[in-house]
């Protein structure tokens, strides 16, 4: 039948791209690395070197996982073929509908592995920090900072990452002055690097009994978690260590010891804190991986030989000009800025649906357009 054979047509020319993705992603190599990594967790001797065994580990967990994404790709084009060639052998025009849906999401889920073989940075792998802050206007900023953690979490559920709140600092009346929250999954750090910036958000404010419009702005911060065994020179005298009352969020984020930790990099200014964790001790653990991580984090983005070359008040870093736009009122729209891209579903993207602007400026950076889209 003649659907039929135009969705086979498609699938055919699918199967190539598919072969394509599988040397972009180093299939191949992959399964050979970790076939000889598998055979060295064999060795009698291999739990004597405890931190070299986690590193083996954690590399075949990642090569495991680059290798059954490809093979879920796969095993899901060879189920839409199958479905494909039986609908028209069948003349079952009852299954078109679910082969065309089966064939839509094999393109999305293809073209989403191929944005991941962007992600070559050396830290595009790991988890990802961030920290928000609400930006001047009150209760209008630190609202809208409490909008945008809600709008993170919602995507890293959608994509089955787990996230931990680090740090919480309720807002005067309503929202949050500033938040920490650790995302965990793979690339998570990769796919979530380009939405640190400032958010500007447009509309009606519900804290205003003029019902007038306002704009407000909060920022996002986001680092790699790093490694405890990624070396970071950082001298004890440069650190300004201060313990305080955990506060926030109610229950299990409210404590009544001064467990909670905030580290001053002084030659920086940056500011680090956590008070989730039970001790102040973990949490002091927390705030040096935080440490570490952002002054990685600035080193990289700045091109800096040394962690020691970078100078002054980093705050001033995250707060450039905004990166994207939230508008609810007199119309919808999220524009980003860098990019050109825009979705007219408000209610979509604040419920996490991003995915088409951090798409949208892999794909723009590796073809070398960023910016042109504006």
């Amino acid at each position: 039948m003649l659907e039929f054979e135009q969705l086979m047509l498609k699938l055919r020319d699918t199967k190539k791209e598919l072969l394509d993705l599988r040397q972009a992603v180093g299939y191949d190599a992959a399964a050979e690395k970790l076939g000889a990594l598998e055979e060295r967790t064999k060795d009698e001797y291999f739990w004597n070197d405890v931190s070299g065994s986690q590193k083996v580990l954690k590399e075949i967990s990642a090569l495991k996982g680059r290798k059954e994404d490809y093979d879920k790709l796969y095993a899901l084009y060879e189920d839409t073929e199958t479905l494909c060639e039986l609908g028209n052998e069948e003349g079952d025009l009852s299954v078109l509908g679910e082969v065309s849906e089966a064939y839509e999401q094999l393109e999305r889920r293809i073209e989403e592995q191929r944005l991941s073989t962007l992600l070559s940075g050396e830290y595009d792998r790991n988890n990802a920090i961030l920290t928000f802050h609400a930006g001047a206007g009150g209760t209008e900023a630190q609202d809208w900072a409490q909008m945008l953690y809600r709008m993170y979490t919602r995507w890293a559920e959608r994509r089955g990452f787990k996230y931990k709140l680090l740090d919480w600092l309720d807002g005067d009346e309503a929202g949050i002055k500033s938040a920490s929250i650790l995302i965990e999954g793979q690339n998570a750090y990769g796919y979530l690097k380009c939405e640190s910036g400032v958010h500007r958000l447009v509309r009606i404010s519900p804290f205003d009994a003029s019902g007038r419009r306002h704009t407000s702005f909060a920022s996002l911060e986001v680092m790699p978690e790093i490694d405890d065994d990624t070396e970071v020179e950082i001298n004890p005298v440069d650190l300004q260590v201060d313990t305080y009352r955990s506060s926030g969020a109610g229950g299990q984020h409210v404590n009544k010891t001064e467990s909670a930790v905030r580290i001053t990099h002084l030659p920086t200014g940056i500011v680090v804190a956590c008070q989730n964790e039970r001790s102040q001790h973990q949490n002091r653990e927390v705030c040096m991986k935080m440490l570490r991580s952002k002054l990685i984090e600035i080193k990289e983005r700045e091109h800096l030989e040394r962690i020691e070359d970078i100078k002054g008040d980093q705050k001033e870093i995250t707060w450039g000009s905004q990166i994207r736009s939230y508008v609810f009122m007199p119309y919808t729209m999220a524009k980003d800025h860098r990019t050109g891209f825009e979705v007219g579903n408000i209610g979509a993207v604040m419920d996490g649906d991003i995915d088409g602007f951090i798409n949208e400026y892999l794909k723009q950076q590796a073809n070398g357009t960023l910016g042109e889209g504006k």
